[in-house]
């Protein structure tokens, strides 16, 4: 979905098709005429992804135009800055070098950077694999629901067993004794974040989109409120619906923090309200897009078009930056949903009446479905692909998020 996301913005720019390169295909690159996919097995891991990276340089050596790389997930943003040196010689590479990378891609050492910004996040323990090897200093310092998640994002995706979840939340100790054990025994070596749940619903989250040009100056953030997460076990924490949102205390808070740490390229932030002390708690920062980020170009703020400006036409640099969703007369809902199961599954509160509102005005808009890229193959793939959330939701909806409306 990230890749075909910033496809599409491409596209939509430029009308020409997107050269893209990865490990595995997935549904919403199949059957498409804007994005051209060559697949290398391993390529997400090196030496394989390095390897091929020199044999696809020597091809856009010579290249007339310069040739802009962007990694549409977690492991090739990092492959990409551990080898940005090498690889910056052929592509221009919007990304930040690899220790600061590093630091900011761990969970654990983000917290860290984020308190020497005075960055809020949620009340944070950090569980290690000696500490459960030891069966030492485990017990729990927050009541009950707490967040569980891995503090290592990557090593994440190679961890695989029944219950697996991309974040748990825990409601007892023979729960979290379970759920520890499982992670460190199939594998996971890196630390846990254990974290202070903060209450509320799905719609009480934030998610922040920006780009921060080659002088690490902010030039376009773009607010986005979600109302309804993905249910289903490997994808909790996906958002599904996303509606725009203004927030300006936010937008200087985030500002003020990618500047001071001298950012560069693309950032996605996670946050939620907490309503007992009213701020927002930020969770990580994504040097990426994440699967919903297309919302950012379907509001208007093409995500492409930032990069282009940046390094190809050097004309960003005396533009203003842009506080996005000001105008709620461009206000557009991103669905990852049937319109159908996010009526039935959004909570009833000011944010899902906007929605229904968007949805109404037929100011609604989705990744995958794109008019400019259609065909009956391609069309029939991501109806399927979208009916199947009819099931998803119905299975897992109440057993992973139903506990979380309790108060």
């Amino acid at each position: 979905m990230n890749v075909y996301g910033m496809a599409r913005a491409f596209h939509d720019l430029y009308g020409e098709t997107v050269k893209a390169y990865a490990e595995t295909q997935l549904a919403p690159t199949r059957y498409t005429k804007i994005l051209d996919l060559t697949l290398f097995s391993g390529f997400s891991e090196d030496p394989v992804f390095i390897e091929k990276m020199r044999e696809i340089a020597k091809i856009y050596d010579k290249h007339d135009e310069p040739v802009i790389l962007i990694g549409c997930g977690d492991g090739y943003a990092e492959l990409i800055s551990k080898h940005k040196e090498e690889l910056s010689k052929t592509f221009i590479c919007p990304y930040v070098d690899y220790d600061l990378l590093k630091s900011l891609n761990n969970k654990e050492s983000f917290y860290k950077v984020a308190d020497e910004y005075n960055l809020p996040h949620p009340l944070t323990k950090i569980i290690t694999k000696s500490m459960y090897d030891n069966n030492k200093d485990m017990d729990v310092p927050y009541d009950y629901p707490v967040a569980l998640k891995p503090a290592n994002s990557v090593e994440w995706l190679d961890i695989h067993f029944e219950g697996r979840k991309k974040a748990f939340t825990i409601h007892s100790d023979e729960e979290f004794n379970d759920i520890v054990g499982k992670i460190y025994d199939n594998g996971y070596t890196s630390d846990l974040i254990l974290q202070d749940f903060i209450p509320g619903d799905d719609s009480n989250m934030r998610v922040l989109n920006a780009y921060v040009d080659k002088d690490n100056h902010v030039k376009m953030m773009c607010l986005g409120h979600p109302i309804l997460e993905d249910p289903t076990p490997q994808s909790i924490g996906n958002y599904v619906a996303i509606v725009p949102d203004f927030n300006q205390d936010v937008y200087d808070l985030v500002q003020k923090f990618l500047e001071d740490i001298k950012f560069t390229g693309y950032a996605n932030f996670d946050m939620k309200y907490d309503s007992r002390d009213q701020t927002f708690k930020f969770f990580e920062i994504n040097l990426r897009m994440g699967r919903s980020s297309f919302f950012v170009t379907l509001n208007g703020y093409n995500l492409a078009k930032y990069v282009v400006e940046d390094y190809i036409e050097n004309s960003l640099e005396n533009e203003p930056t842009v506080y996005a969703n000001k105008n709620k007369a461009q206000h557009k809902l991103w669905l990852g949903i049937p319109v159908k199961v996010f009526r039935k599954y959004a909570a009833h509160n000011e944010a899902s009446e906007y929605a229904e509102e968007l949805i109404k005005q037929d100011r609604i808009g989705t990744t995958v479905f794109y008019d400019k890229d259609r065909s009956f193959k391609r069309w029939l793939l991501m109806t399927y692909m979208f009916h199947n959330y009819v099931k998803r939701f119905n299975q897992y909806f109440e057993v992973n998020k139903g506990r979380d409306f309790e108060k």
